[in-house]
This record gives structure tokens, sequence and C-alpha cells, in this order.
């Protein structure tokens, strides 16, 4: 069922990307180790894939840095509980927002899904820094044994 919102529960938001070849996603922030800053997102993007229909993206990482824990396609049917849980935006999407920093991808999708979302800052004009290519974070960044499970 679509709220006021426009989110979406996952059948649904799968079926919505595949009936109309757009995209849909969920965010949600990462939380510091003092338990009240937020460092990154995890952010999951579903999207059409001509050979096995809907496939969901799985990026994390942390602010300011064009550098990911996480660059991951699933399966529809690899997707966690957890993660079938969130509720998904109707949004477009264009590839090369995958290789943005995770705070500006987030806002090029809200922005693309026409959702007013007025907390969220302005990301898109803010001033970009990048890590150099060979710098990575470890995968207990992205909280994944505790907020969202792995795959099995």
């Amino acid at each position: 069922m679509v709220d006021s919102d426009a989110r979406l529960e996952f059948g649904e938001a799968v079926a919505h990307v595949n009936a109309h070849g757009t995209h849909a996603f969920a965010a949600i922030p990462v939380i510091a180790d003092d338990g009240e800053s937020v460092e990154g997102l995890r952010v999951y993007v579903l999207q059409r894939n001509s050979e096995c229909g809907v496939q969901l993206r799985f990026l994390a990482g942390p602010f300011f840095s064009a550098a990911l824990a996480a660059d991951e396609v699933w399966r529809v049917d690899e997707v966690p509980d957890s993660v079938r849980r969130l509720r998904y935006i109707p949004c477009t999407c264009q590839e090369e927002w995958f290789s943005e920093q995770i705070q500006v991808l987030v806002a090029r999708l809200a922005s693309g899904a026409s959702v007013p979302i007025p907390q969220m800052p302005d990301y898109l004009s803010a001033m970009r820094r990048a890590a150099a290519s060979e710098v990575v974070f470890p995968i207990a960044m992205i909280g994944r044994a505790g907020d969202v499970e792995g795959k099995s």
C-alpha cells in the first residue's frame, strides 16, 4: 500500500520497478559508536536488470567520501528480511550516481523522487572531497552484523 509520503512496501516496490522500469530506494543512517551522531548511510536501490528482472543494489559508506564500504547487487530472493521490512520511495536514477559520495547519491535519489524531505541538507551544492581509489572501509563501518542481516 502506498502511504501519503509515497513509500511502498518491498513487494509493491519490486512490482512498481518491474512494471515501470524506474527505481525505488530506501536509506538508513549508520549511527556512530557514541549512539548519537550519524556517520554514514546504507542505501538500497531497486532497479531493473534485463537478465533477472528486478535486483537490489546495496551501497554503504561514510559521509563526504566517494569510497564505499559496500557496493553489492543482490537478487530479490537474496534480500534479507530486515531489508524487506524497509519502505521504498519510487524514483529515477542514473548509473553514474552510484560513484558519488553517499549523501549526494541519496540527495539525487530524493530529488528524482520528487518527494520533499524538509530536513535534508543541500548536499548537491556542498563542497566535495574524495578519498583515493585504494581507500577501503571495514565491513564493520556499515553495521552489517547488527542492523542488517547479511545474505544467507
